[in-house]
Formats: C-alpha cells, sequence, structure tokens
C-alpha cells in the first residue's frame, strides 16, 4: 500500500492510452487499459494502468475522478505555430510570400506593445488548452516584449512551453528588422531570464534563411552552440517559389537545409517546419544530426506549399511530429490536423494508420523535442500533462464510435471527425486548465 497521504493524491479513472514505441516501426506501440487508472500527485504521474490492479494501492480514502466512457492520453504537442498571428488566421493570399507581405509582417508590428502580446498570449494558451495542447513550440515576434508577454502567460498556467524572439535582419520590413548582433545579443538576454525557468524553455528562433544575413545565422549557430539545452525552430522548404529565392541568395549551399547546417544549427533540439521539398541527402542529414521535422498539413494545403513525404523521412528514420503552424494553419485542433496528415499521406501513395497520428502528437513530438520521460507519455515520473478525450463529442461522432470493433477504428473516427469538442477536459502538471461546458452551459 502506498503511504503518501490522499489529500495529495488525484486519481482518474477511464481509458488509458500512450505509446512507448512508433507503431510504423512496432506491432505493439500502443499501452492501452480499457478500464484504466492514472495516479498523479505533486504534478507528475505515478502510475498507469488496469485500474482493477492500480485501485488497491491507493491511500485510504483517495479520491477517484470518474471518467468512464473517455479516453485519458498524453496532452497533445504542437512543434510549429506562431502566437502573433492568432488574430490573421484565415487570411486569403495567393503564396506563402504575398501572404507574409499582406499579413504577417502588418500584424506582428503590434507586438512591440507589451499589453497588446499579452492579451493575444492569453487567448492563444487558452485557446491550445480548449484543443487539448499541453506543450507547443512557438514563434514570438521580433520584440523582445512579445517573448516576455508569451512566457509570463504561460507562467501563469504552469505549461510546459518552449518559444523564443524570431530574428530577422534583411528582406524584411524596417519596423521589424533587428541585426545580426542585437538580435543575439536580445536572445541570450532571454535565454537567461527564461530557459528552464519553471517550465519555460527557449528556442532560438531565425524565422527563415532569406530574412537573416549570413552574419546573423552565423552568430545565431555560435548561441545555439553555447547554450546547446535550448531548441532551435525555423523553417525549412516549405513552398517552391521559396526554395527558388533561398537558391539566389545562398548559391553555394548545396541545398536549403544545407543553409542552416552550414552555420551549425542541425543538431538535436532543432525543429524545422514543413520539410515538404528535402531530398533523401537532406533527410540522411536530419537523421544523423538528431534534428527534427514538424510536418504542418493544414498550412501547406492552406498555401498549397506541397506534400510531405512520409515514406522518404521514414525510410531515414528523421523524427517526427504533428504541428499546426497557426495562422496559416486553419486549426488549433490536432485532431483536425491528423485528418489532413492522413489525406496527405494518402495523395502521397501512403497510408498513415490512426494510431500513428496519436503517437506523432504525443510520444513522437516528444521524442523529437528530446522530452522522453518528461511529457508525451503516461509514463511515472513524468509531468502530468494530459487530456480527457469524449469519443461521443457531437452527435455523428457518437454514432460512429459505437459501432467501432477495435482501438484503431475508434482513434480513426476521433481523428478523422473529431475536433475542440472532443477534449472534455485538459490538465497541466496535475491541475485541471480546461474544462468544456456541457451541451446545457454551452
Amino acid at each position: 500500500m502506498s503511504t503518501v497521504p490522499p489529500s495529495t493524491v488525484q486519481a482518474y479513472r477511464a481509458s488509458l492510452l500512450h505509446f512507448h514505441a512508433d507503431p510504423a516501426f512496432s506491432k505493439d506501440a500502443c499501452l492501452w487499459h480499457e478500464d484504466g487508472l492514472l495516479i498523479v500527485s505533486g504534478g507528475k504521474i505515478q502510475a498507469a494502468g488496469d485500474y482493477a490492479q492500480l485501485f488497491p494501492t491507493l491511500p485510504a480514502g483517495a479520491l477517484v475522478i470518474d471518467y468512464r466512457g473517455k479516453v485519458i492520453m498524453p496532452g497533445f504537442i504542437d512543434t510549429h505555430l506562431h502566437f502573433p498571428q492568432t488574430d490573421m488566421i484565415a487570411s486569403p493570399a495567393p503564396g506563402l510570400l504575398p501572404w507574409l507581405e499582406t499579413y504577417t509582417f502588418p500584424t506582428e508590428r503590434e507586438f512591440g506593445d507589451p499589453a497588446h502580446a499579452r492579451e493575444v498570449a492569453d487567448f492563444f494558451l487558452d485557446e491550445l488548452l480548449r484543443c487539448g495542447t499541453t506543450t507547443a513550440m512557438v514563434y514570438c515576434t521580433v520584440h523582445r516584449e512579445s517573448v516576455d508577454a508569451f512566457f509570463e502567460a504561460s507562467e501563469a498556467r504552469n505549461l510546459r512551453m518552449a518559444a523564443g524572439k524570431v530574428l530577422m535582419d534583411r528582406n524584411c520590413p524596417e519596423f521589424l528588422r533587428d541585426t545580426a548582433d542585437s538580435g543575439a545579443r536580445d536572445s541570450e538576454d532571454l535565454i537567461k531570464k527564461w530557459h528552464n525557468k519553471g517550465r519555460a524553455m527557449y528556442a532560438i528562433t531565425p524565422r527563415f534563411a532569406p530574412t537573416s544575413t549570413e552574419a546573423q545565422l552565423r552568430l545565431t549557430g555560435e548561441l545555439a552552440a553555447a547554450y546547446p539545452d535550448t531548441f532551435i525552430q525555423t523553417h525549412v522548404s516549405e513552398n517552391a517559389d521559396e526554395c527558388s529565392w533561398v537558391k539566389s541568395l545562398f548559391p553555394d549551399a548545396r541545398s536549403y537545409l544545407d543553409v542552416y547546417d552550414h552555420y551549425g544549427l542541425m543538431r538535436e533540439r532543432a525543429m524545422f517546419g514543413h520539410c515538404i521539398w528535402l531530398d533523401d541527402r537532406d533527410f540522411a542529414r536530419m537523421a544523423e544530426t538528431g534534428a527534427a521535422a514538424a510536418i504542418c498539413p493544414t498550412s501547406n494545403f492552406f498555401l498549397g506549399s506541397g506534400l510531405f513525404d512520409f515514406e522518404k523521412a521514414d525510410a531515414a528514420q528523421v523524427s517526427l511530429s504533428l504541428a499546426t503552424d497557426v495562422g496559416a494553419g486553419t486549426s488549433f485542433s490536432m485532431l483536425q490536423t491528423m485528418n489532413e496528415a492522413y489525406k496527405v499521406a494518402r495523395l502521397k501513395g501512403s497510408y498513415l494508420p490512426a494510431a500513428r497520428m496519436f503517437y506523432l502528437a504525443t510520444l513522437g513530438a516528444a521524442r523529437s523535442m528530446q522530452l522522453e520521460g518528461t511529457i508525451g507519455s503516461l509514463v511515472a515520473g513524468a509531468e502530468a500533462d494530459f487530456i480527457v478525450l469524449d469519443p461521443k463529442a457531437t452527435p455523428l461522432l457518437a454514432r460512429r464510435t459505437e459501432r467501432c470493433n477495435n482501438l484503431e477504428e475508434l482513434l480513426f473516427a476521433l481523428a478523422l471527425l473529431g475536433d475542440d469538442r472532443c477534449i472534455g477536459a485538459t490538465y497541466a502538471a496535475g491541475r485541471k486548465v480546461h474544462e468544456r461546458a456541457s451541451a446545457t452551459q454551452a
């Protein structure tokens, strides 16, 4: 019997789902307990398994929260999105580059105002939690104030988040431009202020190669080497026009990805958004360095950028994850992102099982971020970031899931028919941070 006082223990009864391996490479990757119990104490998971086995281990008088009929799983991890673009989501444009000029840059101009940045950050984080996302890799703007506002809002909710100031010293409006020196100096100051403070993690963030001079990329690489446990996030090979532009700006580079490699920006904890137009050598280099790919299907469909090649990435055994890429992405929901990822795979001639989609949004993302054991699973010792999924959240979903014959069918229905309404509750570090209003309350 546990000797932990009952007041410090929370237990949740539901079906439990998490992973210990990638379903693409392991037949028994899922850990599924149809009648399960999740035990939490001190913001961390103490145990997860069958109810009948674990219930007797609870201290006398411990309260069990009954979520039977629901599925508890790790909170979703979104590895690429932009909090300043919240207010310009669903803005029309014929492609990536005009979209940036017409909507993105003017919107980001406002984030030098700390009050505005904090108001957007509060909404953004609440929206993530409403959609079941408990960790994200987030782009701020060029303004230091935007980073402070984001981490202050995240700290108030005790969330594990990675974020960073965007670096841009060319090919952008003057009102969003830093310099190589000022960008590196500001980034280092923010690293010292925020990285590993509570649950905050800093991400060194060159926006993308065209908006950084060689001097800025060199200093960014030096910063990444000086702080090896920070993250790196940027964009690569998203759009054909963008790739051509990079070729003209860096004619000596073998590829777009090679630009970053040249400046020391490929390593573990480096997250590259999109990766659509990479070749075999690029993917091999990603695997060799431990860099990871953030797949952004709703954004890629929206901007007509192209289709991610799962088979080519898997052949190289690159670390993969899913991302919404708001605001080019059209939803904060990782379930809707799974829906689109499935279609991307089909259009490229491959097949993406539902179990793998849920893996990519949880343990796969945690592994990509080098955070396995901290987030992304229900293993003992992991931080208690988890969500409660409702398979009957909508009439259609309820009708479909009543007819599911196995776990894969259930997960497929959730991925293809689900959205934010499926998130019954979201917990961060063991504390409920979102609960969906009932139909009578809504």
